[in-house]
């Protein structure tokens, strides 16, 4: 590619998010990042910064329309990395979370990213064919262990929702040469990583992932250190 590709991630905060944006600046990407605390200017790392209300899918394209004004590209790799829960009322009842807050998570946890997802292939089919085409979305163990533990409802039912999507769009766009993750860090013995989550674990990995390195399959399972594990 002439010139150097773009990256777009939603959620860019100081953990996983920072880190992620510092390794793809570093590999020669142009860098914009997208959060409630957004701009609309660049940052003092050079990164375009946007603001975005994620729980309002509506917000989305405008993020895309502005990447491509400021870059004169879509980007070709697209890395969701917003989350959110919301407590329920009564703690040892999951049904006792408001409704208006399981719409507005899974807002964020799912609409959002979906909606993502769309504009990305939209840009990518503009672009050169040579040119690999990511979306990442940041996951955790919920797609596939339900722990009784009510505060964890909405999240758990964004994750294992958007799990199922990116699975499909996996296998139905990798022959386009599309590649679509769930990327979940665990301990070495396959267990959560809970709150102990390592930014620069997430971004050496997700690096991996745009240059479709190892044939890595949409439910991309890591450790720090040891890259896809199987578990």
């Amino acid at each position: 590619m002439a010139t150097n590709p773009v990256v777009l991630i939603l959620g860019s905060g100081p953990n996983v998010g920072a880190s992620i944006a510092k390794k793809f600046a570093s590999s020669g990407y142009k860098v914009a990042v997208a959060s409630r605390n957004g701009t609309g200017s660049k940052s003092s790392e050079g990164y375009l910064s946007l603001k975005v209300d994620l729980s309002k899918p509506e917000s989305v394209p405008a993020l895309f329309d502005a990447v491509k004004a400021e870059f004169n590209s879509p980007p070709s790799t697209v890395i969701y990395n917003a989350a959110a829960l919301s407590a329920p009322a009564q703690n040892d009842s999951a049904l006792s979370i408001p409704v208006e807050a399981v719409t507005s998570d899974l807002n964020v946890n799912t609409v959002s990213p979906y909606l993502a997802a769309q504009q990305a292939v939209a840009g990518w089919e503009t672009l050169p064919s040579d040119v690999k085409k990511t979306f990442i979305y940041t996951g955790n163990v919920l797609n596939v262990a339900i722990k009784p533990v009510p505060l964890l409802t909405n999240l758990g039912m964004g994750k294992a929702a958007s799990a199922y999507w990116i699975g499909v769009a996996d296998g139905t766009y990798s022959t386009r040469g599309y590649r679509f993750f769930y990327a979940d860090e665990r301990r070495e013995n396959g267990d959560s990583m809970g709150t102990a989550i390592n930014g620069p674990a997430h971004a050496d990995f997700y690096a991996r992932l745009a240059n479709h390195e190892a044939n890595v399959p949409w439910h991309a399972t890591f450790v720090n250190g040891k890259g896809y594990v199987q578990f």
